[in-house]
């Protein structure tokens, strides 16, 4: 059942539907851009002059903000997986609003700008530093072990994945594989999001409650 009655849970629905907000919203930039959505870096919807760049954007930005809603949420169980997410957070507003150009071309096959690069490393960081935060959700005892099995869930799938990325992209470039690698492990990223958002929305917070004799017990 669904703790709406409390704060924390109101704020970790929140947090989901954001996010899932936001990823569709980008998702709606994605197919609309000419040519097949499948093909090309994702952030190319993003660029000026695809017909929804700017909601495309604006899609990135709110899905940033259900990231730090989120680590809101965690921040009772662990404060470093709370900050990891609230950088996550900001480095995924900042790749919103520092749009790459056409094409989002990366060194050393094309000519960059700073946008470009600028771009590329807060949404490459930003991903590394969101499966950060999976990794201590999986390897931290205070979180519900409901929380704990989806993070190493998606650990065990996003981090060959991002490594098979970030090969792609240094040792080929923009093409096929690296738009099929990024789209997996975006998937990935959104569903954790939001599967931890709806988890944490449901079961109540873990609350340390006095034992007779002044020790105090772990309960949910």
């Amino acid at each position: 059942m669904l703790q709406l009655g409390n704060r924390h849970g109101r704020v970790a629905a929140a947090a989901g539907v954001t996010v899932l907000v936001g990823a569709l919203t980008m998702l709606t930039g994605l197919v609309a851009a000419p040519g097949p959505w499948t093909a090309g870096y994702v952030s190319e919807a993003g660029t000026t002059g695809m017909p929804l760049a700017v909601a495309y954007r604006w899609g990135l930005v709110a899905l940033a903000v259900g990231v730090g809603l989120l680590g809101r949420v965690l921040r009772g169980d662990s404060r470093p997986v709370a900050v990891l997410l609230g950088i996550a957070a900001v480095l995924a507003a900042a790749s919103g609003v520092v749009p790459c150009t056409s094409g989002c071309p990366l060194p050393p096959y094309e000519p960059t700008t700073v946008a470009d690069v600028s771009h590329t490393v807060a949404s490459v960081v930003g991903m590394v530093v969101l499966t950060g935060a999976m990794a201590l959700v999986a390897l931290s005892r205070t979180f519900d072990a409901a929380l704990r099995r989806l993070a190493a869930t998606a650990v065990v799938v996003i981090v060959p994945l991002g490594a098979a990325l970030g090969l792609s992209m240094l040792l080929a470039g923009r093409g096929q594989l690296s738009a099929t690698l990024e789209r997996a492990a975006l998937v990935v990223a959104v569903s954790w999001l939001v599967g931890t958002s709806a988890v944490a929305a449901t079961v109540p917070r873990t609350r340390h409650e006095p034992r007779p004799g002044g020790r105090a017990i772990v309960g949910r």
